[in-house]
């Protein structure tokens, strides 16, 4: 992250913050939900979700469910796979989580794979949400909301010296 064409738009610092900041929003929105299933889009999504389900646990007493979602965001029509049974949403209230929201094909293709179960509600948390939306998906929970040219570049960085959200 050292180019001297990126440029750093979130810190480890505001990362903290604004996924302190969905993590009550969500249990806001969810207060009567005795358990919460959160859908982590591998990878980077699925960290994010890491994160929001210690805070979540640490702020409710509700019982937080992660599950983990592979999706190829290339080639969305390729096999989803999930490291559980989908059932164990059923009538659940459900938030799939990702790093970055762009044209929103992963989000839309995911909620596809999980409405194969009757579900309560289904919402979504994203760190950025970059406003370039292809389909009617829309984040519930946002941390940055980033207005930016289709030939810029979002990149979130989780873990190590160099953790933050970078523009390039």
């Amino acid at each position: 992250m050292t180019s001297t064409s990126t440029h750093q738009l979130f810190s480890i610092e505001k990362i903290e913050a604004s996924t302190r900041r969905i993590a009550f929003q969500i249990l806001e929105s969810n207060v009567d939900e005795k358990e919460l299933f959160l859908v982590g889009v591998a990878s980077n999504g699925l960290l994010f979700a890491q994160r929001l389900k210690k805070i979540l646990e640490s702020l409710s007493s509700q019982k937080i469910h992660l599950i983990g979602l592979e999706i190829n965001k290339r080639n969305p029509l390729d096999k989803i796979k999930i490291d559980t049974d989908l059932k164990v949403c059923e009538n659940g209230a459900v938030i799939v989580v990702d790093d970055v929201l762009n044209t929103g094909s992963t989000l839309i293709y995911a909620v596809d794979y999980l409405l194969k179960v009757s579900l309560k509600r289904i919402q979504t948390a994203v760190l950025v949400n970059r406003n370039h939306k292809c389909y009617p998906v829309k984040a519930d929970f946002k941390g940055l909301s980033l207005s930016t040219s289709n030939k810029e570049h979002v990149e979130v960085v989780f873990g190590g010296p160099d953790e933050g959200v970078y523009l390039s």
